[in-house]
């Protein structure tokens, strides 16, 4: 989605950024100091759903990072039913479902606030993804909004089988899409949960 900041940012206390987490506590170190940086200040909540990790993830969410919150699970739920449970766990309008392994640039989640808040028949929602080795091109895994082919193949705006495309702007818009990625995805907490949210059986990926 294009979007311009302006002086009065939106204020996204709204939402909650939940990162599900297992045995990711390098990754937490990398990464999620952006993503503080660059959400707390909006009013959102950043939550941390721990899968049941044996690693010193836990302390160094206590010790290093303080502003977040933590939820902790007894055992590995995989992907999708952590993600069930810790939407469930929280209480606001917008749930943002983001990979331990994503940053997150300046004024990253207004837009996509603003587009919720406009658009009351949407369920979801992705910004367009780049790589984080390589931010000037897409990232594989969600680019800008994925379809499916006759056959039920998926692909994305931005990259099509191994094919990926640098990002020069061609993705700038809205578009309406027919999958997006659970790497950065915005879901209506409500109509998540009211249909039932991700399948379990799929414990992750697909």
């Amino acid at each position: 989605m294009n979007h311009k900041l302006n002086n009065q940012p939106t204020d996204c206390s709204s939402t909650a950024v939940v990162i599900l987490n297992w045995n990711g506590c390098a990754l937490l170190r990398r990464f999620l100091p952006s993503v503080i940086s660059h959400t707390i200040a909006t009013g959102a909540r950043i939550v941390v759903a721990d899968n049941g990790s044996t690693d010193d993830s836990l302390s160094l969410l206590e010790r290093d990072f303080p502003e977040v919150e933590v939820m902790a699970f007894d055992r590995n739920y995989g992907f999708a039913e952590g993600y069930n449970r810790a939407i469930a766990a929280i209480d606001t309008t917008y749930a943002v479902l983001l990979n331990s392994d994503a940053a997150t640039p300046e004024g990253w989640l207004q837009p996509l606030v603003e587009f919720m808040d406009s658009h009351s028949n949407a369920g979801a929602c992705q910004p367009k993804i780049l790589s984080a080795e390589n931010p000037s091109v897409f990232e594989y895994a969600g680019a800008a909004g994925g379809y499916l082919d006759r056959n039920g193949y998926p692909y994305c705006r931005g990259r099509v089988f191994s094919t990926i495309e640098a990002d020069r702007g061609q993705y700038d818009d809205t578009a309406e899409v027919m999958w997006a990625s659970g790497a950065a995805l915005m879901v209506r907490r409500k109509a998540y949960l009211d249909t039932g949210g991700l399948d379990k059986i799929f414990f992750a990926h697909m």
